[in-house]
């Protein structure tokens, strides 16, 4: 259950394991740094007192969703206390002095940096290149921007109170600068539900449209995520990959990346049912030579793109990223297409 659905706050460091536990995913910071966390949000707390966002409910649960958006991203623990600090600075009476010294320069400077690009986030300017050059050039850490971009996220979550005015130029704000700032950065998961909440609030009817199509091919989709979930799984069982020490998943694409290739001259008219790229599936393996095997025998299997190969384990992203991606072409005419992404654990 979502903690927004709540009528508490975690009161505790046990209960506050368990808030960023909720979906599935394991704490792996030790102890010293939970109890470090813990203390960032009960004074992020504090800090924020009975301040209310608009829909009325405690402003704290905002960094605090912040703070859970980074830990899935599995960032360090410094970065989930700065989130935790991200709104302290210019909401409360707590200077970036106290922040530095009851949390270190570190921690500090983060939330010193999500701070000063506030300043830019309504410009005025239409240049969305310009502001995203500009947020780059000023920010010489990329957990500032993770963290905005983490911010952005939760705002979107919880957009509907707003004004209607408000809202589209948020969902503007998002598409024109902080999705291609995801992207930039690797994190697609994020640059995906960034673009999808946007573009829902700003075409909510081609949005359900489409989600409507989707879920009309739903059974579909499955059948054939399974075929080629099981296709590569017996030829890495085959090639020796010990079946207990890899895993392979798969999902639809998001709704605005398709939306996007609907409206290419190709596909116009056409519906979503001309859009074969619609699916994905991801590999997680044990060590970087295997990812680069499994990649060879996803090309022996099926065809590869030209030009949609993309090695992010040579060339780490800015973000930390880091993983093999290619697009192939499978089925009876090699006219639909999937597209892997394989990374190790560790990477994951």
């Amino acid at each position: 259950m979502l903690l927004e659905k709540q009528d508490s706050l975690p009161m505790n460091v046990v209960e506050l394991v368990q808030f960023y536990e909720q979906d599935g995913q394991s704490i792996s910071y030790s102890e010293d740094e939970m109890k470090s966390i813990w203390y960032a949000y009960d004074f992020a707390r504090a800090a924020h007192g009975k301040q209310q966002r608009m829909s009325g409910k405690p402003f704290i649960l905002h960094p605090l969703s912040v703070s859970k958006i980074v830990f899935e991203l599995g960032m360090d623990s410094d970065t989930v206390i700065a989130s935790l600090l991200h709104d302290v600075i210019e909401d409360t009476d707590i200077s970036l002095e106290q922040i530095k010294k009851e949390f270190g320069s570190q921690i500090a400077q983060i939330v010193d940096g999500v701070t000063k690009l506030k300043q830019y986030e309504s410009p005025g300017s239409s240049d969305a290149e310009s502001i995203k050059k500009l947020f780059l050039a000023i920010v010489d850490d990329a957990h500032v921007i993770i963290v905005k971009l983490a911010d952005r996220l939760h705002n979107l979550r919880t957009i509907n109170p707003l004004p209607r005015d408000k809202q589209l130029k948020i969902a503007k704000e998002t598409l024109e600068i902080y999705a291609p700032l995801a992207e930039r950065m690797g994190i697609w998961s994020l640059k995906g539900e960034l673009e999808d909440l946007a573009f829902k609030c700003m075409q909510p009817e081609t949005y359900q449209q489409i989600q409507y199509d989707l879920e009309k091919s739903r059974d579909e989709h499955r059948t054939i995520l399974a075929s080629l979930i099981d296709q590569i799984t017996r030829k890495m069982i085959q090639s020796q990959f010990n079946p207990q020490e890899f895993s392979v998943t798969g999902r639809r694409k998001y709704i605005y990346s398709i939306y996007q290739k609907m409206q290419k001259p190709k596909y116009s008219g056409k519906g979503i049912d001309a859009i074969y790229d619609k699916l994905g599936i991801r590999i997680i393996v044990n060590t970087i030579p295997e990812c680069y095997a499994v990649l060879g025998l996803i090309h022996s299997e099926w065809a590869p793109i030209p030009g949609e190969v993309d090695d992010y384990i040579g060339m780490k992203l800015p973000s930390g990223y880091q993983s093999l991606h290619t697009s192939v072409k499978y089925g009876p005419n090699n006219n639909d297409i999937v597209e892997f992404q394989i990374r190790t654990a560790e990477m994951h």
